[in-house]
């Protein structure tokens, strides 16, 4: 098996998540990224080679337990320890509660937060097992932290708007397991961090159907990807002594 230190990413997009998997190639790692379509994330994969970064891509379905409990399995037997984990799944779909379908909204709190819990189950049940390390061992990741878990929150994670119970349902949801698993785990060496992505963000989706919230990208007021990014390095490079739990971020002019 590669010993190298393994960031998984699930929901390598095109936006934050394939931003955070391309800083942690940057930064030694090799990365596994997934999505529900391997072709989607050729583009992706194809950009960290050619950078000389190491990177596994996996076609994979995150709401269903068997997959996620194989993909885990297989990347630390066969790749190398799961030091940091990414889940960066949106299922953004807005609908009116009174047209809304039970399916869609399940799908929605599957894809949101039932996902999340499955990847971060699997991932922190191999995570504790580490041994303890000393500091000189791992630098300024501080003594007994055996690695990161980070959840990808939105707006909604705080508070429901017209038309959006089922995404802010599943968001809240994803919050709340976020919470606990910190409180659990915390003690355990594990960093459980959850963050709420407020405002537009740079992707296609944005340029093409919000051409006038598109236009505030030139006065920093829509988010940069990498910048994203950045900011979930700094997460994992945290001591234990000063861990954030829950990070806000959103451009200056995104009103709270």
């Amino acid at each position: 098996m590669n010993a190298s230190k393994v960031c998984l990413v699930i929901g390598a997009g095109d936006a934050t998540g394939g931003a955070v998997a391309k800083r942690f190639a940057r930064e030694g790692y090799t990365v596994c990224v997934t999505r529900r379509s391997l072709e989607k994330l050729q583009p992706l994969v194809d950009e960290i080679k050619s950078t000389g970064g190491q990177v596994h891509g996996f076609g994979s379905d995150a709401r269903q337990e068997e997959e996620v409990v194989s993909l885990v399995e297989h990347i630390e037997s066969t790749i190398g320890p799961i030091e940091v984990m990414v889940f960066n799944i949106g299922a953004n779909s807005p609908n009116s509660i009174l047209t809304e379908t039970a399916r869609r909204y399940t799908k929605m709190w599957e894809m949101t937060c039932l996902a999340g819990f499955l990847v971060g189950r699997e991932v922190a049940k191999r995570m504790v097992q580490r041994p303890h390390q000393a500091d000189s061992d791992i630098g300024v990741l501080g003594q007994r932290h055996k690695g990161t878990l980070i959840f990808t929150g939105a707006t909604a994670s705080l508070r429901g708007s017209a038309h959006f119970a089922g995404f802010s349902g599943g968001k809240m949801a994803l919050r709340a397991l976020a919470q606990s698993m910190a409180r659990e785990l915390g003690p355990m060496g594990i960093h459980v961090a959850h963050t709420i992505i407020d405002g537009a963000i740079d992707t296609e989706f944005i340029r093409t159907l919000f051409p006038e919230r598109y236009a505030l990208k030139d006065q920093g007021g829509i988010l940069n990807p990498a910048h994203i990014a950045d900011a979930y390095w700094m997460l994992h490079q945290q001591p234990r002594d000063a861990w954030t739990h829950e990070l806000d971020l959103r451009p200056y002019l995104e009103k709270f």
